[in-house]
């Protein structure tokens, strides 16, 4: 039985390995598309809520203040008058006096999801009917806000959002492990269910028209979930419209700079994914090859032929590793020698996220909401 078993884990490795170099051809091939040149450039308005000072809050901000784009207003939102942000957004009118900038404090709450209750706060003060949903932590290209609405004036497109890297706020080594799951894992399998057609919302950039809010419920029917995103999405598509995928790929930052911090933003993620397409999520068990090697080592009593497959998958893992770094245009977050240990932290996150549907967001503790839930909620 042992033989079978780590004969079984080598196989998974090996599927493993070639998922990866699938990954790779896909986001290759995405970063080759050409932009498709705009039709228009209306009028935008880009709402970013905000929660305190985080770190490179105003180096991200900023990315968007310098916008290349005709015309566009910026709703910074906030939910506390004392709350650090505000300082920021301060230094930013003084570095950029030509943005229109407007900034919105109010504390009213509409449902559990505090983003989404600064949402709602912060619509009354945008002026344009194009809204794109910006993350505080997205750091953007100057092209940005014109790949995203190019998409957005596709017919049949009701949503656009965003592949995005991992940004490290410090060299800590949980910095750069949370900046190589993003690069290595999280990229090349949205990349790669983008190739399989999957239409999936990614939150960090949400862009749609007020009609198109209107026609799903508004901000409010997402006000009670921890997924907003993926909830938006699939209100988007049950009304005919495609979620597409700008030609853009921001950078989020990655501020972690403790192992226990940056295991519980995963473990955070991982449920919020679970609850959503909990098939597809534990098939990503698949995507970490070296835990697979590692396990038929240890289940062949060490024999020979396991040793020679962990080294040959680690080499494997190390050159597509090297692949998405460049095809990224990145400096290489985490050495080779490192990459065993990405493998069992994510494989740890994903068994530890079984454990409980409950997720701590911003100093407030969640209850997921189940795909059934979910689906119900669009059906109502």
């Amino acid at each position: 039985m042992t033989d079978f078993l780590s004969l079984a884990c080598a196989g998974l490795m090996g599927f493993g390995l070639l998922q990866s170099a699938a990954g790779l051809l896909a986001l290759s091939r995405f970063r080759r598309l050409r932009p498709v040149p705009a039709s228009g450039s209306p009028p935008v308005t880009v709402l970013k809520p905000l929660h305190g000072d985080e770190p490179l809050l105003e180096e991200a901000l900023a990315s968007v203040c310098a916008q290349d784009y005709p015309t566009f207003q910026i709703v910074f939102g906030v939910q506390d008058s004392a709350d650090p942000a505000l300082a920021v957004i301060s230094r930013l009118r003084a570095r950029f006096p030509q943005a229109d900038i407007d900034v919105v404090v109010d504390p009213t709450r509409h449902g559990s999801n505090g983003k989404v209750s600064n949402l709602i706060n912060m619509l009354p003060a945008a002026r344009h009917e194009v809204l794109v949903i910006a993350d505080s932590d997205i750091h953007a290209a100057p092209g940005y806000l014109r790949e995203v609405v190019s998409r957005l004036l596709e017919p049949d497109v009701g949503l656009v959002t965003t592949l995005w890297a991992g940004h490290t706020a410090t060299q800590t080594l949980a910095g750069r492990l949370g900046a190589a799951f993003i690069n290595r894992d999280f990229l090349p399998g949205a990349a790669l269910g983008r190739a399989f057609g999957r239409q999936d919302c990614l939150g960090a950039t949400m862009a749609l028209t007020r009609a198109t809010l209107d026609r799903v419920g508004g901000f409010a029917a997402l006000a009670s979930h921890v997924a907003d995103d993926a909830i938006l999405g699939k209100l988007v598509r049950a009304q005919g419209l495609e979620v597409a995928l700008a030609d853009t790929i921001p950078a989020t930052t990655v501020p972690e700079t403790t192992l226990p911090d940056l295991f519980a933003h995963e473990l955070r993620w991982a449920r919020t994914v679970r609850s959503v397409e909990p098939v597809g999520f534990a098939l990503t068990s698949l995507q970490y090859p070296l835990f697979w090697a590692a396990l038929a080592v240890g289940l062949s009593g060490g024999a020979p032929w396991a040793w020679t497959a962990l080294c040959g998958a680690w080499l494997v893992r190390g050159l597509i590793a090297h692949g998405f770094d460049r095809v990224l245009r990145v400096a290489s977050p985490l050495t080779i020698w490192c990459l065993p240990l990405r493998d069992l932290l994510s494989m740890a996150v994903l068994a530890a996220s079984y454990g409980s549907d409950r997720v701590a967001w911003r100093g407030q503790e969640h209850r997921v909401t189940r795909l059934t839930q979910a689906r119900q909620g669009i059906e109502m």
